[in-house]
């Protein structure tokens, strides 16, 4: 495990990226603070990077921060080693910068509310606080296996689910739903609602102020988003036998014609069934997931791992509004260089030819 870099964008967190994870997180010792409790830590999935979040606002103004972090590298022998590095973390942003630019944002306000006085019109006696940026991932057309989901721009602290309601409409009149709400696992700072949500009805999320707070004492702001569930015959039902895979784990994504994921199942039995799937063309890839974490994973030099196979169906997929599409797949049928559609392949010999042609345009000008 090498220790690569750090990097400290915002003055309240500071990033350490390693080769490869699997580890121990590192020790730190502070040089110039004191280290203990100063952080709330946020490591990846497999530990090659670590966010370093500080606790105290008078670590946050300090534009320096050296440090000592140990932890473990392989030696020659394939042993593991403590080792011991120096940092300096500067911030991007100095803490005068940054205070003269809250001064200069007051000055600006203040200057506004004076010439409301002055014209008798309505004016603010104090500057309002900026609220948290809470990011909403919330559509105002969802699919029923879809759930809203709310990304913390800093660890939170306190989290009032009393004041996030969501309401459905039953014919004419709005009732309170029933949620769950938590935290997505493997993803820091993310939320989700999920909901059992009934096709053909209309729903409403409002999220009250100060429903969350975060560890620097910032609130977030309110919220409201009306949300439509389309009905059962807006969608189509696509099912997939799988031959010649048996004993392995099958992860199957759904693709669109630019060839991004918008459905992804794991196959049981060999039977791989996506639901909720809007009209439209699609294509399906399929990786065997070996270590059954859900995504694909490249090769380990060290462990001599190969990277998991992925496989391609060779051909265009059209699901329509209220029909089930059904079909079998043999993945090891078609040669793996023969199997991705061009429909969604990268043409880099098309980009080399228009480079080529600009060059030749080029040179017939002079």
């Amino acid at each position: 495990r090498f220790f690569l870099k750090s990097e400290r964008k915002e003055a309240n967190h500071f990033t350490l990226f390693f080769s490869y994870g699997d580890a121990d997180l590192p020790h730190i010792k502070g040089l110039n603070f004191n280290a203990k409790d100063a952080f709330i830590t946020e490591p990846s999935m497999n530990q090659d990077t670590i966010n370093y979040w500080l606790r105290d606002t008078l670590l946050v103004n300090q534009d320096t921060l050296r440090m000592q972090i140990i932890y473990n590298m392989t030696d020659s022998t394939g042993k593991l080693i403590p080792k011991t590095d120096t940092l300096e973390i500067l911030s991007k942003t100095p803490y005068a910068k940054r205070l003269k630019r809250q001064q200069e944002e007051y000055d600006k306000w203040h200057k506004k509310q004076e010439k409301a006085k002055e014209r008798g019109k309505a004016y603010e006696t104090e500057m309002p606080t900026v609220p948290l940026e809470v990011k909403y991932d919330v559509t105002s057309q969802m699919d029923p296996d879809q759930n809203p989901r709310f990304h913390l721009p800093a660890p939170i602290a306190k989290t009032d689910t009393s004041k996030i309601h969501l309401y459905e409409k039953i014919d004419t009149l709005w009732y309170r739903a029933k949620y769950q709400f938590g935290a997505e696992v493997g993803k820091p700072r993310a939320l989700k609602l999920v909901s059992t949500w009934n096709p053909g009805h209309e729903y409403s999320l409002e999220v009250d102020s100060a429903a969350f707070t975060d560890i620097y004492g910032n609130v977030s702001g309110k919220y409201k988003q009306g949300i439509r569930i389309p009905s059962m015959d807006e969608y189509s039902t696509l099912v997939m036998t799988l031959q010649n895979m048996d004993g392995k784990n099958c992860l199957l994504q759904l693709l669109n014609e630019s060839d991004k994921p918008v459905k992804e199942v794991n196959a049981k039995d060999n039977l791989a069934t996506f639901h909720y799937v809007k009209p439209g063309n699609y294509y399906l890839r399929l990786i065997v997931d070996d270590n059954d974490n859900g995504k694909w994973d490249t090769g380990d030099y060290a462990t001599q791992r190969q990277p998991e196979a992925v496989y391609y169906y060779p051909k265009s997929i059209e699901c329509k509004a209220k029909r089930d599409v059904q079909g079998t797949w043999n993945p090891r049928q078609t040669p793996l260089y023969r199997q991705k559609p061009a429909a969604i392949t990268k043409q880099k010999a098309d980009v080399q030819r228009k480079i080529k042609r600009r060059n030749l345009e080029r040179a017939r000008s002079l």
